[in-house]
């Protein structure tokens, strides 16, 4: 009998502490799906109640070469990001990894310095490099700015990964004669993909959805589609541009979905390996 009233406390602290998480979930989320809706009005204007339904600025997104060009830059932008940052990201990571020099904590620290300062300092320095290098308005610069954004996402995601493998296994690949590339590639590079592959989708939404350093790095003629809409809103307010942060949400929530279910699988893979153990 006396456990029943601790019982009920714990039930009703669980109960409030669900209500108190939906409640700020739907707090924190419902501006984002207001955008939804008012992607379809049939009017010119973003108002509620909707005039009427339809896709036509679905039809303007894909249609329009502001829109197009804009989506096709920030692909091309964000998957050469993801190379370069995850090439760059898995060596640094994997070559810190039980590393005994004293110097060790010191580049891990200033590799993710990206993520401890405001974003704007960093685009306005890397402006007024770039503009002595003359890389303002150009594809490189700004592949080369989202890579120093993204670079710290996939060193902190690869280093977590390899926290959990077995340096033994390139020590025993070494003792059969295989060269330290052929070891990586062959035993450590397997173990650690899901690491890498959640690395990398870090490193293309960081890219993608990156807008002050492409207000800084971007030109008339280089627009990211983080900067368009930017530009939409400031210039010439158009239901298109709620299609485009459609567009732009969908692909963020796509690629957040697929890192969870990465993270899903790693997890079960040592849980499996720790039981064979």
């Amino acid at each position: 009998m006396q456990g029943a009233p601790k019982t009920l406390l714990q039930h009703v602290a669980g109960t409030a502490s669900r209500i108190y998480t939906i409640a700020m979930f739907v707090f924190l989320i419902a501006p984002v799906l207001v955008v939804l809706p008012l992607s379809f009005t049939a009017g010119q204007m973003l108002v509620f109640p909707l005039p009427g339904w339809s896709t036509q600025w679905y039809a303007e997104f894909f249609t329009n070469p502001l829109w197009t060009d804009a989506l096709r830059n920030s692909v091309v932008i964000g998957v050469l990001t993801t190379l370069l940052a995850t090439a760059l990201g898995t060596a640094a990571a994997v070559g810190l990894h039980g590393a005994k020099s004293r110097w060790s904590g010191a580049v891990i620290a200033l590799l993710v310095t990206p993520l401890a300062v405001p974003v704007v300092i960093v685009a306005v320095a890397t402006f007024y490099l770039f503009a002595s290098l003359q890389l303002v308005g150009t594809f490189l610069g700004l592949v080369l700015a989202h890579t120093v954004l993204a670079l710290p996402f996939v060193v902190v995601t690869v280093s977590a990964t390899l926290q959990g493998y077995d340096p033994n296994l390139t020590r025993a690949a070494a003792s059969l004669g295989a060269a330290p590339w052929h070891a990586f590639r062959t035993v450590t590079l397997p173990i650690i993909a899901p690491g890498v592959i959640s690395g990398a989708l870090f490193a293309f939404v960081t890219s993608f959805d990156e807008l002050v350093v492409a207000i800084f790095l971007s030109s008339p003629q280089l627009r990211t589609l983080p900067r368009q809409i930017f530009s939409g809103v400031s210039e010439n307010i158009s239901p298109a541009i709620t299609a485009a942060a459609v567009v732009l949400l969908f692909v963020s929530v796509l690629l957040m979905a697929a890192m969870e279910a990465l993270r899903r699988r790693s997890e079960r893979m040592r849980r499996a390996t720790e039981n064979a153990t």
